[in-house]
């Protein structure tokens, strides 16, 4: 089987050289770029497994990049960035991004963010053929970290599937926005409230496209969210 390929854009050789050399040295195969508009067309082609991209580019913003990518593809987006600015955080989760690391940062903790979001979305073929979807409303597949909708696999990045997860082991319970955040972004406290809004919206509309009559997630106002039990 072909190794995945990581495109790398970044106009910091220093950085994406040696991101590159621990991606190789873990059995990816990589690619590198140093400007948006040269990441943008590269990445029209379409084989590349997931995109690593610096949010301070020299021609166009990293943020831009993922815009005008999320127009035509859902290839997973790790940004990299120089700051930890919350700001910087929720634009990145907002615009589709599947997780985010401030620079200075260890290769080795971005080889393995990458395997986890790789994992998460294409899980690793077996050798016996992968079982169904379990059938009914809902069925969590806590060590995939996958979620199936009447019986088909969600494609959900890192935060949508924790978020559903966390409403789904607690079914007709109401939980604050606030309890979410401490509950699904451990890491990032600072994160504004909005980013529940905005995840909650990206997974209702998952959802609606497999069953436009149903809606699962309930909003209570001035509560929080609830999921549909049963």
């Amino acid at each position: 089987m072909a190794a995945m390929k990581i495109l790398i854009v970044d106009d910091e050789p220093a950085i994406s050289d040696t991101l590159a050399y621990a991606l190789r040295s873990d059995g990816f195969t990589t690619e590198s770029c140093t400007l948006g508009a040269e990441a943008l067309a590269l990445l029209g082609r379409g084989d590349h497994d997931l995109v690593v991209l610096d949010v301070g580019l020299p021609d166009i913003s990293g943020f831009d990049v993922c815009r005008s990518l999320r127009r035509q593809s859902d290839i997973p987006v790790l940004f990299l960035t120089a700051r930890s600015d919350e700001v910087d955080r929720i634009v990145g989760l907002e615009l589709g991004g599947d997780d985010y690391v401030a620079k200075p940062f260890s290769p080795r903790e971005v080889v393995s963010r990458i395997r986890a979001i790789l994992r998460r979305l294409r899980p690793e073929p077996r050798l016996a053929a992968p079982a169904p979807a379990p059938a009914g409303r809902f069925a969590v597949d806590a060590d995939g970290q996958r979620i199936a909708y009447h019986g088909h696999w969600l494609g959900l990045t890192r935060y949508e599937y924790l978020l559903l997860a966390l409403l789904l082991d607690r079914p007709g319970r109401i939980l604050s926005r606030t309890q979410i955040m401490e509950n699904v972004w451990q890491d990032g406290g600072e994160s504004l409230e909005r980013t529940v809004d905005t995840h909650i919206k990206t997974l209702r509309g998952k959802l609606r496209a497999l069953h436009p009559d149903e809606d699962v997630i309930l909003t209570h106002r001035g509560l929080g969210y609830s999921v549909v039990a049963g």
